[in-house]
């Protein structure tokens, strides 16, 4: 069924429904790969010295979409409030040295992932979340190109 969209607000508000689906399916993405990488910095560490808490493995956090303005915003993101039972550490320390690939601030010799690099390279840096934005557009009839 065709709109007759006769100014901007109409064509934002005819927009709205589509934006918010596709960007919580990108936001989903993320969260997706954010927790495979995750689990991987789980997999590349044995402690032998301390029993894991796993709270780093389910720290991370996907916030619905929502309108905010004239644009659809959604968020992931590690909740570095969430790891408050460390010891000597920040949940944020935690995090950071997760991003550089080291547990508990040290190099173990792994092939750690940088669990928050590693998920932008996968998702942004390598065209991934314009791919699923352009798959998901062309899924609601949207004629896009690349």
């Amino acid at each position: 069924m065709a709109k007759h969209i006769s100014n901007m607000d109409e064509l934002v508000k005819a927009l709205q429904p589509v934006m918010l689906g596709m960007v919580d399916e990108l936001a989903e993405r993320v969260y997706q790969i954010l927790n495979y990488f995750l689990q991987e910095y789980y997999n590349s560490y044995d402690p032998k010295s301390y029993r894991r808490q796993y709270d780093f493995l389910r720290s991370a956090v996907k916030v619905k979409p929502k309108v905010t303005g004239n644009k659809v915003v959604a968020s992931v993101y590690i909740d570095t409030d969430y790891m408050d039972n460390y010891y000597n550490a920040t949940g944020e320390q935690v995090a950071s040295w997760a991003n550089q690939g080291l547990h508990g601030g040290l190099d173990v010799g792994n092939n750690t992932p940088h669990v928050w690099d590693d998920t932008m390279k996968e998702t942004i840096e390598n065209g991934e979340l314009l791919k699923l934005a352009m798959d998901y557009l062309k899924r609601k009839g949207f004629s896009v190109r690349n």
